[in-house]
């Protein structure tokens, strides 16, 4: 994996080498890495206007300077020739980099070079360019972005390609891009009228329409039923709160910039919208005297929270600003931690399982060397053990990551995989001594003693939104029946059979399913509309309705009904429907 990323690096610097043979003094260079998939360029066109049509052309230029088989050379130079270079070299992006080099102390820069290309880098890199495959790497897109992510700068052309270690891996990659794109849950949305986007409600803030309405709560139900199952709580926390309750948590410090303010028109007091639970959830524990004997304490709640978002990175359900969280926090002693754990992998793993995402890692997220974390460091190894520990004897299929853990403390997060083979974080599970120890929160031991509860935090689904955009693109809207916005729709074939469809009526509004949800009444509708009937299957089969019956006035002498589904057409008695629908899975 390091050469495919030394590979994919130095693509940055053929593309860039390319631009320079190409274009010349009409480009300028900001940076080029190497991605998960491939690599990019930002650089900045004076006057040109570059289009994606000229990218067929540059990879011709790519492929002919690895034809060549240039070397790649390593050079360091002192700080001060540095500075005389990239001044002479015409490359202001350039210069503003080795300036901070300078500014902070450095005494000499890192630079590779192939053929006339001369870039700022400390690599990895190959060591010629011949080393790459001919068809393994392909430019893709071309791309706005702001130059060092900053929105007040100047505005670069990204360059991106993708970059594998064959041919045919390449085009693997490729053709599930292309299977993605017919997936996308954006294009879905629209198509089975689940969610919209109005430029007068705001960027990143989605309207759920009524069929969007019943598949988010139901997933949400589901996930609160599994958790109510195991003991928690519901509870409910307003949507605004005072910036006191954030900076005593230490969220302000660490996402200030993050938060939506609202002003009281009374008295002008600042409030924030809400971007996280954990705070509220802990002022309720708090809110009265707590025993041993009442541990562990369980809240959860379905709640929206609210993100600042930068405009550029809002995608979709992806990430948006107004998100819904399946929150759950968990009050207990330190030698229940093990015991909660547990629970919560139980109730994650039959979640994933149900919605057909079962394959499931663990990513345990440490701490690093940094100071980016609050808390006592013998907390943190105490509590990184514990998940550690959890992990393997709840036989999760686990790796370790440190630098990814919350500010409060380490955490399991459950990474699941689509149909088209892409991974997702999901569920996450995190220890927490932080909170408890700034919110003073505490209880009394069997010694008559105060002592500090853990916290733990929980999301099954996580962000409802992010996890229906993985969710529709998983299924391609071909939901499971149980969660399907519309389940069944019964189709007239005339006018004749109109009775014989109030008689399906009936049997219908009296079904409920009881998987994975009990209680959970049949949604159908009927279409007993003018149209011909290719035109009316037709609209049931764009919604991808899990159950279309179909019957006419045979049908009703018959006594029976012609049922599709997502794979098969049957025939089914009258008096066998409601056993067949039932057996749907």
């Amino acid at each position: 994996m390091e050469d495919l990323q030394a590979r994919r690096h130095t693509l940055a610097h053929i593309l860039a080498l390319a631009l320079q043979t190409t274009y010349g003094a009409k480009v300028q260079f900001g940076t080029g890495p190497a991605t998960d998939t491939g690599f990019y360029y930002d650089v900045h066109f004076d006057g040109l206007d570059f289009k994606i049509d000229d990218l067929p052309q540059l990879q011709v230029e790519m492929e002919k300077i690895i034809q060549q088989d240039l070397e790649v050379k390593h050079f360091t130079k002192p700080i001060a020739e540095a500075l005389v270079w990239v001044d002479d070299a015409g490359q202001p992006f350039k210069a503003e980099l080795i300036r901070d080099l300078a500014a902070a102390g450095e005494e000499e820069v890192s630079f590779y070079q192939i053929g006339d290309f001369i870039d700022l880098c400390k690599g990895p890199h190959i060591k010629r360019t011949g080393e790459i495959p001919l068809g393994s790497f392909a430019l893709t897109k071309i791309g706005g972005a702001y130059w060092r992510a900053d929105e007040s700068r100047e505005q670069m052309t990204r360059i991106t390609g993708l970059a594998f270690a064959t041919a045919e891996k390449l085009a693997d990659y490729q053709a599930m891009l292309n299977e993605a794109d017919k997936r996308d849950h954006r294009k879905l949305g629209r198509e089975l009228d689940l969610f919209t986007f109005s430029p007068l409600v705001g960027a990143g803030l989605p309207l759920f329409t009524p069929r969007g309405a019943v598949l988010r709560e139901t997933l949400g139900n589901y996930s609160l039923s599994l958790r109510a199952a195991e003991g928690f709580d519901k509870v409910w926390t307003p949507h605004i709160t005072k910036l006191d309750l954030y900076k005593k948590s230490g969220h302000f410090a660490k996402f200030g910039d993050e938060l939506f303010m609202v002003r009281s028109q009374v008295n002008g007091e600042e409030f924030a919208m809400k971007p996280m639970n954990c705070p509220h959830h802990a002022q309720i524990y708090a809110s009265r005297p707590r025993s041993y004997r009442e541990l562990p304490v369980r809240y959860m709640e379905c709640t929206t929270d609210y993100r600042d978002e930068k405009t550029g990175e809002l995608g979709g359900l992806s990430r948006v600003r107004s998100l819904t969280q399946d929150d759950s926090h968990i009050f207990c002693r330190q030698s229940q931690i093990k015991a909660e754990i547990a629970k919560l992998i139980g109730i994650i793993t039959e979640l994933y399982s149900t919605v057909g995402m079962g394959k499931l890692r663990a990513r345990l997220s440490y701490r690093d060397d940094s100071d980016a974390y609050l808390g006592d460091p013998a907390l943190w190894e105490m509590s990184q053990a514990q998940i550690k520990d959890a992990a393997i004897e709840n036989k999760l299929d686990y790796f370790e990551a440190a630098g990814e853990a919350a500010f409060y403390g380490p955490k399991i997060d459950f990474m699941a995989e689509d149909a088209i083979g892409r991974e997702h974080q999901v569920a996450t599970v995190q220890l927490d001594f932080v909170q408890p120890a700034r919110f003073e929160l505490e209880f009394t031991n069997e010694e008559g003693k105060k002592e500090q509860p853990v916290m733990i935090h929980h999301a099954t689904l996580g962000s409802i939104e992010r996890f229906l955009s993985v969710f529709i693109e998983h299924t391609a809207g071909r939901f499971p029946f149980w969660c399907a916005p519309e389940q069944v729709r019964v189709i007239t074939v005339n006018e004749a059979a109109a009775d014989y469809v109030n008689q399906i009526a009936e049997i219908l509004r009296g079904l409920t399913l009881e998987q994975p949800l009990r209680h959970n009444d049949l949604r159908f509708s009927t279409d007993s509309a003018k149209d011909n009937l290719s035109k009316k299957i037709k609209r049931a089969v764009e919604l991808k309705i899990p159950a279309i019956i179909v019957v006419g006035s045979r049908d009703a002498e018959a006594g029976q009904v012609v049922v599709r589904t997502y794979d098969t057409e049957q025939t089914i008695k009258l008096d066998k429907l409601a056993d067949f629908l039932k057996g749907i899975k």
